[in-house]
């Protein structure tokens, strides 16, 4: 496959294109849980250990940039933030999951508890 570009950075694979896009350490951990229900900012912070409130926010931008999830601002004092998955982050899920699946079948083949 020839190399491609999007946003001036050049890709080689699709598979290096889609961890561009969900890869990393806590963009999937963001998705697998906003699959299920709408997460304010404040809930996601406590449910992923070690993420800093610069990555938090970082991520998020990007995933919404992306269109994987929604960001939505509800008018309230104090102004209350959502984050919902979109049609195209529920596409990622059962890839999040294999490679889920996957990760616990190496853990457990290299004796690692889970």
């Amino acid at each position: 496959m020839p190399s491609f570009l999007s946003n001036n950075k050049k890709y080689y694979t699709p598979v290096e294109y889609v961890f561009a896009k969900i890869g990393g350490t806590y963009k999937m951990p963001i998705l697998w849980r906003v699959k299920d229900k709408v997460w304010r900012y404040s809930e996601l912070k406590k449910s992923i250990a070690n993420i800093s409130d610069r990555m938090l926010s970082k991520n998020l931008k990007e995933l919404c940039d992306d269109g994987f999830i929604l960001k939505n601002i509800l008018p309230e004092v104090p102004v209350k933030v959502e984050y919902a998955i979109t049609q195209k982050g529920a596409e990622a899920i059962p890839i999040i999951a294999s490679l889920r699946d996957y990760g616990f079948q190496l853990m457990e083949q290299d004796g690692i508890k889970h």
